[in-house]
């Protein structure tokens, strides 16, 4: 197809914008939200190929058997190894701008850079979809977004099907849902100043091995209001491994060792009221395709419509979040 225009910069000027800074981009995007910010530390932005993202897992072990003498011994068959499979999720953020209005943005008639401001727009876009689906649980956009801890966490832990099994039908599957009004009444009925650290260090306690446990907990703003109102000053310690990466945490003790909580807050926030996750970010992974890791969706001159003197680009990003073991990480609601 011919280009509209014959000014090889003008009909460019949109993808070499994106290819130069998609690096600055996924920095931005990726660091905008702490636990993304946490996995990209952790190593645990992976690519992926192929048609669907597979993780491999042990879902039964062996059993031991004590025995002395002509005792029979147990070699029962067992199925150890299986797959759990995610359908890679696109999101992407376009722009457009006309060639007249690049042409009036040159020279002395340049107020503002145009194109830095779409692409700075685009980029807080992309912040914002993914912190979104970060919390939803994929059914969006008609199923078509990035499954969250919506749908990795859900309340009511024995229902759904992720990652192509059946949780009612997959015990080892299951993550842990828990409520502070019925499923403490030995500490209390309530989530508040007296009960709070008691209900999250029991629940680490019953969801930890070894050095296995929930390391990221993230908090609503009344929940986490609650947990630094039951802290005195001297106990309101900044986690120092979140804060490298420019994030405010408060570091708890609790029998499995230390642990970062965070307050899900900002303008625009899309946490759920009354909700405590807390995260095994060992577990947890982001899946990307190498070729759509916030780059232009168009090679070249990017999109043209035939009739008009007009450039269309978009932002792009494909994959899925995975969380690959479910055994250490839970779900409170705290109301």
């Amino acid at each position: 197809m011919a280009a509209v225009t014959s000014n090889r910069w003008l009909r460019q000027v949109l993808t070499t914008s994106l290819e130069d800074r998609s690096k600055e981009i996924q920095d931005l995007v990726f660091s905008s939200n702490p636990v993304l910010a946490i996995l990209r530390e952790n190593d645990r932005f992976k690519e992926y190929s192929g048609p669907d993202i597979r993780v491999p897992l042990t879902i039964d072990k062996l059993d031991g058997q004590w025995f002395t003498g002509y005792d029979k011994l147990n070699n029962q068959p067992k199925e150890l190894i299986n797959s759990a499979v995610w359908t890679p999720k696109n999101v992407a953020v376009g722009f457009s701008l006309t060639g007249t209005e690049i042409l009036a943005n040159e020279g002395r008639a340049k107020i503002i850079d145009l194109v830095d401001t779409y692409m700075e727009n685009a980029e807080d876009s992309m912040k914002n979809v993914m912190e979104e689906a970060i919390h939803g649980d994929g059914t969006g956009s008609g199923g078509r977004e990035m499954i969250g801890f919506g749908g990795a966490l859900p309340i009511v832990a024995n229902t759904g099907v992720y990652g192509g099994i059946d949780r009612s039908q997959v015990a080892m599957w299951r993550t842990s849902s828990f409520n502070a009004t019925t499923d403490f009444t030995d500490i209390g009925n309530a989530f508040d100043v007296t009960t709070c650290m008691r209900i999250l260090r029991r629940i680490i306690a019953m969801r930890s091995k070894g050095t296995r446990k929930a390391d990221l907990i993230i908090c609503d703003i009344k929940s986490y209001d609650v947990i630094q109102s039951a802290l005195t000053s001297i106990q309101r310690i900044t986690s120092a491994n979140v804060g490298k990466l420019g994030f405010d945490a408060l570091e708890l003790s609790t029998p499995a060792g230390p642990v970062a909580i965070l307050c899900a807050n900002g303008v625009g926030t899309v946490m759920p009221d009354n909700t405590i996750y807390g995260i095994d970010s060992q577990a947890l992974e982001m899946r990307y395709h190498p070729s759509r890791n916030m780059v232009p969706l168009f090679e070249g001159d990017g999109a043209r419509p035939i009739n008009q003197d007009a450039i269309v680009q978009y932002l792009v990003w494909n994959g899925e979040m995975v969380l690959k073991n479910p055994r250490y990480t839970w779900r409170l609601v705290t109301a």
